[in-house]
């Protein structure tokens, strides 16, 4: 199988094409870190340095591309907002590194899925999309958008024989989340997510939730009336 994953040089995305090229299959690593590439190439892995946002650079890179079987999108970052002031400037980053680069990477990845027999896209969102959370206005709102993508997706993609997985991580401890400056409650390491999200996509899951201790009860929070957990969500504000 040939397997491509985005932010591939730390965290989630590192642990999957780890994961994906021992066991096997043909893995393409993108990502910005040198040194991280340049290792995962040590290893066997098929790497790219690119800015994910850059539309010109990523759709020339796609073009020569051979077919892919499992495009993984997991590449994304987070900043929190603390009110009462609002910072525009880090909004517009985290939406163009988690909604703008993957819009402009499946414009350039899609034609290679397809015709291609079980081919799938999967795009890696957050529990966080469920319902709104304090500081997370930014993250929460880029992770509400990739949902509302996938899901469309889901739906049009179909007819032309492209399966669409969304992944939806609770915690999960990585370089980027060892930033947080507040508890992250069932939190479980990379290895587990990886294996998760496999696990899921082998399963041929739209939906992949985990760890579902901790996103069950968000769900189905963001299912019930809003002055049911709207008090729980302010009882959350940084202080």
């Amino acid at each position: 199988m040939k397997v491509l994953v985005t932010g591939a040089t730390s965290g989630i995305g590192r642990q999957l094409a780890l994961d994906y090229h021992g066991a096997g299959h043909e893995v393409w690593a993108l990502g910005r870190s040198r040194e991280a590439l340049a290792e995962l190439a040590r290893l066997g892995l098929n790497c790219a340095q690119l800015d994910l946002t850059d539309r010109d650079a990523v759709l020339a890179w796609c073009a020569p591309l051979g077919g892919l079987d499992l495009v993984i999108l997991n590449a994304g970052t987070c900043e929190y907002q603390d009110m009462p002031g609002f910072d525009a400037a880090s909004f517009i980053r985290v939406m163009r590194a988690n909604v703008e680069s993957m819009a402009i990477c499946i414009e350039g990845l899609l034609p290679k899925l397809l015709g291609r027999e079980g081919a799938r896209l999967v795009g890696v969102c957050s529990s966080a999309a469920y319902l709104p959370l304090p500081r997370a206005e930014a993250y929460g709102a880029s992770k509400a958008a990739v949902r509302y993508l996938l899901e469309c997706l889901d739906i049009t993609l179909a007819p032309h024989k492209v399966a669409v997985s969304t992944v939806y991580p609770g915690f999960v401890r990585t370089p980027l989340t060892d930033r947080n400056d507040f508890p992250m409650p069932l939190a479980i390491d990379v290895v587990a997510a990886s294996r998760h999200i496999r696990q899921g996509i082998a399963r041929g899951r739209r939906h992949i939730h985990f760890p579902k201790a901790f996103t069950w009860p968000l769900r189905l929070l963001g299912l019930l009336p809003q002055w049911l957990w709207r008090p729980l969500a302010s009882r959350m504000i940084k202080q």
